[in-house]
């Protein structure tokens, strides 16, 4: 059980938390197995998105403190929170993954930034292409035109090469 002052510290962490995170997913986690849970966890982790179990009304207090309105008490289950501070999809993305074949895992909403969104919005969200690989299409994309333009003048030199190749074996 934890003490009023306890409980205080966690909302204020929490709001702080929700503030400055880029995204965050509610989660459903009720009948979920002790292998299961340390299996997302240790995802979560490597990803560095923070995972907390909380009450729904500790949450609650914590959105109304961080400036969200949301109404924890619509959301079903035992509700676990992953924030992101450092990528928006990455949290959908390893829950979705995870829920996949699984009851007892689900995504029950979420927030992008400062904005409330639904289970649907989440789940789209989460078949999004992460930073890192739209950042490698970008690069890709910049680096095409520059590519077919040294091939371009290398072939250009290659068909001077052969022609003074040609012209060196007919003197000799």
């Amino acid at each position: 059980m934890q003490t009023k002052e306890q409980k205080k510290k966690l909302v204020k962490e929490l709001s702080q938390k929700l503030k400055d995170s880029k995204a965050t997913v509610f989660s459903d986690f009720k009948g979920m197995n002790v292998k299961d849970m340390t299996i997302l966890r240790r995802e979560l982790k490597d990803n560095e998105v923070d995972f907390q179990v909380l009450k729904k009304t500790l949450l609650g207090v914590a959105l109304k403190k961080a400036s969200l309105e949301m109404d924890t008490k619509k959301l079903e289950g035992q509700i676990a929170i992953a924030i992101s501070s450092r990528d928006e999809v990455e949290a959908a993305k390893i829950i979705a993954k995870n829920s996949k074949g699984k009851k007892n895992l689900k995504i029950v909403g979420g927030l992008l930034g400062l904005k409330v969104l639904s289970e649907e919005e989440v789940l789209v969200l989460s078949k999004l292409p992460g930073k890192e690989e739209l950042l490698a299409k970008l690069v890709g994309t910049i680096n095409a035109p520059v590519q077919g333009l040294v091939n371009v003048l290398a072939g250009n030199l290659r068909g001077l090469v052969q022609a003074l190749k040609a012209i060196s074996e007919s003197k000799a």
